[in-house]
């Protein structure tokens, strides 16, 4: 269970960088470019997968529910005007925020979670793992179907690619 789900969280972090490669290669303002869809612009769309990511961080470090909100806030504020650069540093950040983290616990451990409406679960660390890659791709997904909408080839990052370049890597 640990293996996998530290190979997932790698896949997540790979199509991250998958995506910021890609809108790398599509004009500056394509990122910033209102329209109809889940989010208003892509730059708005990577702001909600960070600051998510952040909010599990903190909750599996077992921060409460109300200072999560707190800094997540803050982090949401320091992100008002930021571009696709500082973003994606947010996102490196992140990862690497996480690594050290999942270095210290055991992956299987069970830890608590509080929500104010919906109460208290008990979860394995790989569970809230398992969440946070399927957050990210359900919104990388809203991203590439925004760059479509926007006369843009959205980025390739499902995992089977991930699999064959990382059998590649390990092939060479």
């Amino acid at each position: 269970m640990t293996h996998d789900s530290l190979r997932l969280y790698k896949y997540n972090v790979w199509a991250n960088e998958r995506v910021f490669q890609r809108l790398q290669e599509v004009p500056r303002e394509v990122c910033e470019q209102e329209i109809q869809s889940v989010f208003p612009t892509i730059t708005q769309a990577l702001k909600h997968i960070l600051l998510t990511d952040h909010v599990w961080l903190l909750a599996m470090k077992g921060d409460t529910y109300e200072n999560v909100g707190k800094t997540v806030g803050r982090l949401s504020q320091e992100l008002e005007g930021k571009g696709l650069d500082e973003i994606h540093a947010g996102f490196i950040d992140v990862s690497k925020k996480f690594k050290d983290f999942f270095s210290q616990i055991d992956l299987n451990a069970t830890a608590p979670y509080s929500h104010p409406t919906m109460g208290t679960i008990h979860a394995p660390y790989s569970d809230i793992i398992q969440h946070v890659v399927n957050h990210g791709t359900y919104h990388r997904g809203n991203i590439s179907a925004m760059l479509r909408q926007l006369g843009h080839a959205g980025a390739s990052h499902d995992y089977i690619y991930f699999l064959f370049e990382e059998s590649q890597k390990q092939n060479s």
